[in-house]
């Protein structure tokens, strides 16, 4: 990006801040985000600048959209006190976040952004840091729209009017209802209140009306793999949470789950690749180089099993320098019809459809799979194979070898992750190697072996 380009980016996010004070936004805090990123890029002088024009209401929204490292890097740019004042305009469960992606880089800062919040404020991310992060109650947010059973309907959609003026709830799209002790009832669509008479109670509406209201709600303790599967099962846009007491403490809503499960699908992705998703946000060349270095170490060593296997059978390969031709066809089809099984049965396994009562079923239907296409491609090559080097055995070779891999490659590919799973073990790390040194293996010594003994 040019000095002309960076200028008008600058001024860009500079008229969409006077937007923003003039009360006339046109944009959301995702796009200034992505031009705040850029900018960062090209220039961080003028990224510095612009960051210290922006209004705190409005940083509060764009922090929430940028990487965490921006986060631990902002820490360093802006005052504890300016950093307390940004935090305390941001939704509970995002200002939680901000504050432990800040204890990353340092425990002092983000401490004393703490101290400068105010109690009631500071006493709710507190308590949202304490919990794991592999549960419910650490992604909910405290700011939510319940009434009592007692309450009028009128009342109750006057008070949402007063806490929309002040700022103090957005995104509200059902009203949860409570008893006097605070314990959860059940949550009622705002589209369904709007149209009850404003002059009953909900204890009214529920004792007129036969109709069910959504009681779905979680416990603070929940692992958030089973949240993820209900909002995704019952399509919930905001889940409410309760304490061991059935008290409501809190709500999960949709972006929060739709960002776990995009963050979770890259992990795999990336531990698929034998690559860290952690190291790989990182801007530090080495880490990252690090990271992939010791799985590159780790294929490295794999590798060289699989030559192992070559080397028993040197005297074949010399003998017929036809069979170091097909090899690579060999451990290539092997390899790829076993990433096919192992993508398909860890995403699976992912996503809850595969069980451990539905193990068999999956290894015996990969299995079958792999037995078909070995079949066929084994067919195609041998014919290749003898029309290449018009040795009629030497087809005979390639495909039973074929069959054996592709045969391996559906059962290692099926059995790996689940074995890995039982044995709690995140199946995506570490998969690929393991497959990738079974199919070798037995790829190479099914074809020299065969080779050898009936061939030579």
């Amino acid at each position: 990006m040019n000095i002309k380009d960076v200028k008008n980016l600058s001024l860009l996010i500079l008229n969409e801040i006077t937007q923003y004070k003039a009360g006339d936004e046109e944009f959301h805090p995702y796009d200034m985000a992505e031009q705040l990123i850029d900018l960062r890029q090209a220039d961080e002088k003028e990224y510095l600048k612009v960051i210290k024009k922006i209004p705190h209401e409005l940083l509060a929204d764009v922090l929430t959209e940028m990487p965490d490292f921006i986060h631990e890097e902002i820490s360093e740019l802006l005052s504890s006190r300016k950093l307390a004042d940004i935090t305390s305009k941001m939704d509970s469960d995002d200002a939680a976040d901000f504050i432990q992606n800040v204890s990353e880089s340092s425990e002092d800062v983000a401490q004393n952004i703490l101290d400068n919040i105010d109690h009631e404020d500071r006493k709710e991310i507190e308590e949202l840091i304490a919990y794991d992060e592999n549960v419910a109650g650490a992604y909910m947010q405290k700011e939510l729209f319940w009434a009592t059973l007692d309450e009028t309907i009128g009342d109750s959609i006057d008070r949402l009017k007063q806490l929309k003026d002040n700022d103090e709830v957005d995104h509200i799209f059902h009203v949860q209802i409570v008893n006097q002790k605070h314990k959860y009832i059940c949550s009622i669509g705002l589209e369904e209140v709007i149209i009850m008479d404003y002059k009953k109670t909900y204890r009214d509406i529920f004792e007129a009306e036969e109709k069910e209201y959504i009681k779905t709600c979680v416990n603070h303790k929940t692992d958030i793999n089973e949240v993820v599967d209900i909002v995704s099962k019952y399509n919930i846009s905001s889940l409410p949470v309760v304490d061991d007491y059935g008290r409501l403490i809190g709500r999960i809503t949709s972006d929060d789950i739709y960002d776990i499960i995009e963050e979770r699908a890259t992990e795999q992705i990336y531990n698929l690749a034998g690559v860290d998703d952690d190291a790989e946000q990182d801007e530090n060349l080495f880490e990252i180089g690090k990271h992939r270095a010791m799985w590159l170490g780790v294929n490295l060593i794999t590798a060289i099993a699989a030559s192992i296997v070559i080397s028993f059978f040197d005297a074949t390969i010399q003998s017929m320098v036809a069979l170091a031709v097909l090899l690579p066809i060999v451990a290539s089809m092997g390899g790829n019809a076993g990433t096919q099984t192992l993508t398909v049965t860890v995403r699976q396994m992912a996503l809850g459809d595969i069980e451990k009562e539905d193990a068999k079923r999956t290894i015996y239907k990969e299995v079958i799979l792999s037995l078909a296409n070995g079949a066929i491609f084994a067919f195609v090559v041998g014919i290749i194979a003898y029309l290449w080097f018009d040795i009629p055995l030497l087809g005979v070779v390639i495909a039973l070898s074929m069959i054996i891999n592709l045969f391996s490659a559906g059962f290692f590919g099926s059995v790996i992750p689940l074995w890995l799973q039982k044995n709690n073990i995140d199946p995506a790390i570490g998969s690929t190697v393991l497959l990738t040194t079974v199919t070798d293996v037995v790829g190479f010594f099914s074809f020299l072996g065969l080779a050898t003994w009936i061939l030579l």
